[in-house]
C-alpha cells in the first residue's frame, strides 16, 4: 500500500526519505529514565532504583512515561537524552488508573549546559488495524534506544488489574493495544510507533515466558490524560460504587435481548450506589437515559468512563432491571479514590504501615476509614516482638484514635525521644486485640 501525504491541496507520495526522517526524529526523542525512590517495606524505610523509558513530547521538556516507572515516591529522576547527556527531571503528574505519568526536564539545566533534544508527535491510535507494522522503542535491560519490530495484534484488548501498578488499580478506564513487538523490562514508558515515527502507544507490559505478547496504552487515551496531568497533576474521576460485569451468556436467565445492559456484579458497602438501593445481580440498562451495552469485556471501559467523567456530586439517574421489571435510582457521585493509602515507616518500632483509605474500608466492611494497615514488621523490633503482623489494622495508639498518619508520627516521635511502653489497639478479622510495644 502506498503511503500518501496531503499537503497544500496536492496529493503527493510520502517518500522513503520522509518516512525515515520522521522515524529518526522519533528516535532522538526517546529517553532512558533512571529513578531513585523511597519504599516502606519490612518495617523500615528503604531506597530503591529502577530504569524505564520515555518520550519527549514538547519543547518545554515534557516527557510521557508509565506510572509504574515514575511515581510520587520518586526522590530523584534522571533522564538520559539521545546524545547520551544526563539531565535531572521532576514529576509533573501521575495516574495509576491508566499507568501513565508525566515528568519534565530541568530546563534551566538544559539552558545552562546548552543542550538540545528532539520531540515526538502523537498519532491516532484509533486508526490502527491488526496486522499493521509498528515499532517498540526504549531501554530494555538498560540498552538505550533499542528498536524492535512487530505488528498490531489487537486494538481492543481489555484486562483490569486490581493491583497492577505498585499495588494500585489500573485498566478500568481503557483498553490496550496488543503487539508482538518485543517488550522487555526497561521498555516500559517507551513509545510504540508507526513507520513514520508517530507515537500511537506507550509500551506498558509484556507476559514473561510468552512469545512477544506485549501491551501498550493507546495514544488517544494518553492525549486526554496528558492535558489533565499538566493542568492538575492528577485525574479527578467520579465514583458510585458499582462493580461491573459482562452479560455474555447471561441474557437468557434475565430474559433480556442481546446487547442490552450491564451486569452489576456487586456494590461496594456504604457507597452511593449501595445507599441508593442498588445490589449485586441488578442489570444496569441506562445512565441518564443513555442505553448501555456491556455484553463483552471490551465494552466495560467506555461505560465506566460515562460515570467517571461526570462532575463530583452530580446526580445520575440509573435505570436498572430487577425481578423482571425496570426501576430508576438516583445516585450522587463522589470522588474515586484508590484502595492504596499513604505509606510510612516507624523505624524505632520496626513497623511499616499504610493509611486506611475510604475504598479499602468499604472493601473490607470496616465501620470507618480510620486506622493504618500493617504492611510490614521488622524481626526483633517492638512491633514484631509484641505479636503484631501484616494485615492488622492499628486503630489506637496509647488510647488515641489514629485518624491520620500524623497522629502516629507524633506518638513515634515521643517514643524516640523517651522510649517507654506503647499500648496499641488493632483489629484483626473484625476482632479487637491489644499489643504492647516494649523498648
Amino acid at each position: 500500500m502506498l503511503n500518501i501525504l496531503l499537503w497544500c491541496g496536492l496529493l503527493l507520495p510520502l517518500t522513503a526519505s520522509a518516512t525515515s526522517s520522521g522515524f529518526e526524529r522519533l528516535l532522538d526523542a526517546v529517553v532512558k529514565i533512571d529513578v531513585r525512590e523511597v519504599t516502606f517495606d519490612g518495617g523500615t524505610k528503604r531506597f530503591g532504583s529502577g530504569i524505564g523509558s520515555g518520550v519527549i513530547l514538547s519543547k518545554d521538556g515534557l516527557i510521557l512515561t508509565n506510572a509504574h516507572v515514575v511515581s510520587p515516591e520518586a526522590v530523584e529522576i534522571n533522564v538520559t537524552l539521545a546524545n547520551l547527556e544526563r539531565v535531572s527531571a521532576k514529576l509533573v503528574g501521575w495516574d495509576h488508573w491508566t499507568d501513565l505519568a508525566l515528568i519534565r526536564l530541568d530546563m534551566i539545566e538544559i539552558k545552562n549546559r546548552k543542550l538540545s533534544f528532539a520531540t515526538a508527535k502523537l498519532g491516532n491510535s484509533d486508526k490502527l488495524h491488526p496486522g499493521q507494522t509498528v515499532f517498540a522503542v526504549g531501554t530494555p535491560y538498560g540498552l538505550t534506544r533499542t528498536v524492535t519490530r512487530g505488528i498490531v495484534s489487537n486494538t481492543q484488548r481489555y484486562f483490569e488489574d486490581s493491583r497492577g501498578v505498585r499495588g494500585y488499580e489500573t485498566g478500568a478506564f481503557n483498553t490496550w493495544l496488543q503487539t508482538d513487538a518485543a517488550i522487555n523490562p526497561g521498555n516500559s514508558g517507551g513509545p510504540l510507533v508507526t513507520e513514520n515515527g508517530k507515537v500511537v502507544g506507550i509500551n506498558s507490559r509484556g507476559y514473561l515466558g510468552a512469545d512477544n505478547l506485549a501491551f501498550a496504552i493507546p495514544s488517544t487515551v494518553a492525549r486526554h490524560i496528558i492535558g489533565a496531568l499538566v493542568e492538575d497533576g492528577e485525574i479527578t474521576r467520579s465514583y458510585v460504587g458499582i462493580v461491573p460485569g459482562v452479560l455474555q451468556d447471561l441474557e437468557g436467565f434475565y430474559e433480556l435481548a442481546q446487547n442490552t445492559g450491564l451486569l452489576i456484579k456487586s456494590v461496594d458497602t456504604g457507597s452511593p450506589a449501595a445507599q441508593a438501593g442498588l445490589r449485586g445481580g441488578d442489570i444496569l440498562l441506562s445512565i441518564d437515559g443513555k442505553k448501555v451495552d456491556g455484553r463483552f469485556p471490551e465494552q466495560l471501559p467506555e461505560i465506566q468512563n460515562q460515570i467517571a467523567s461526570r462532575p463530583l456530586g452530580a446526580a445520575l439517574e440509573l435505570e436498572v432491571f430487577r425481578n423482571g421489571s425496570s426501576q430508576f435510582k438516583t445516585v450522587e457521585t463522589e470522588k474515586l479514590i484508590s484502595r492504596v493509602g499513604e505509606e510510612e515507616a516507624f523505624e524505632e518500632w520496626g513497623l511499616s504501615v499504610r493509611k486506611v483509605s475510604r475504598t479499602y474500608a468499604r472493601e473490607h466492611q470496616l465501620e470507618k476509614s480510620d486506622g493504618m494497615v500493617v504492611i510490614g514488621v521488622r524481626p526483633g523490633y517492638p512491633a514484631a516482638v509484641s505479636g503484631l503482623s501484616r494485615g492488622d489494622i492499628i486503630l489506637k495508639i496509647n488510647r488515641q484514635d489514629v485518624t491520620s498518619l500524623e497522629i502516629a508520627k507524633q506518638q513515634h516521635e515521643a517514643y524516640s525521644e523517651d522510649p517507654s511502653s506503647v499500648l496499641v489497639e488493632t483489629s484483626r478479622n473484625h476482632r479487637v486485640s491489644l499489643y504492647v510495644f516494649k523498648p
